[in-house]
């Protein structure tokens, strides 16, 4: 599960997907930890803690983000006790293979999707029926599923959607 650090969110994951993983929203945390420094350092506290997560394994990411809180300690004590606290949260995409993490330390992907479905469903108004707006979405998504197989594709990786798309299927 990800989401920002609402604590209803949090407390109703543990409620509901009993033994679930949670991860803190990456870009939710930077917008938390940037409302607790000056405007003017901003650029600078947001691309020292993006430094974290072009980490290339597990222990270097965290080595890193200990090294940040550290730097920040001095100047911004408010900061380095944020990022002191939500470590676990914010690095919990650190348990998974590497070629996940990006589909998983941000919420940013879901938001996109969901902009998306927006953008159609505004476009339509008004809906003659509860299908019809099944109907659309699902195309949406079946659209979004089929774009990342393309955008993602690996050689020697088959799917029926990607035979679709290519005229094999």
């Amino acid at each position: 599960m990800i989401s920002d650090a609402h604590e209803g969110l949090k407390a109703a994951v543990a409620a509901v997907l009993h033994g679930a993983a949670w991860q803190r929203c990456r870009v939710h945390f930077v917008r938390n930890a940037l409302a607790l420094v000056p405007k003017t350092a901003a650029p600078m506290v947001a691309a020292t803690i993006r430094t974290v997560f072009v980490q290339p394994d597990a222990p270097s990411a965290r080595e890193q983000w200990w090294r940040v809180a550290d730097g920040f300690r001095p100047r911004f004590p408010r900061l380095a006790e944020l990022m002191d606290a939500a470590e676990a949260d914010v690095l919990a995409y650190l348990a998974f293979p590497a070629e996940h993490w990006r589909q998983i330390w941000s919420t940013n992907p879901l938001e996109r999707v969901n902009k998306e479905i927006q953008r159609r469903t505004d476009v339509v108004g008004i809906f003659p029926n509860d299908a019809a707006v099944v109907r659309l979405v699902g195309a949406v998504l079946v659209e979004q599923h089929d774009e990342s197989l393309i955008k993602h594709r690996r050689p020697g990786v088959s799917s029926p959607a990607a035979g679709r798309l290519w005229g094999a299927g």
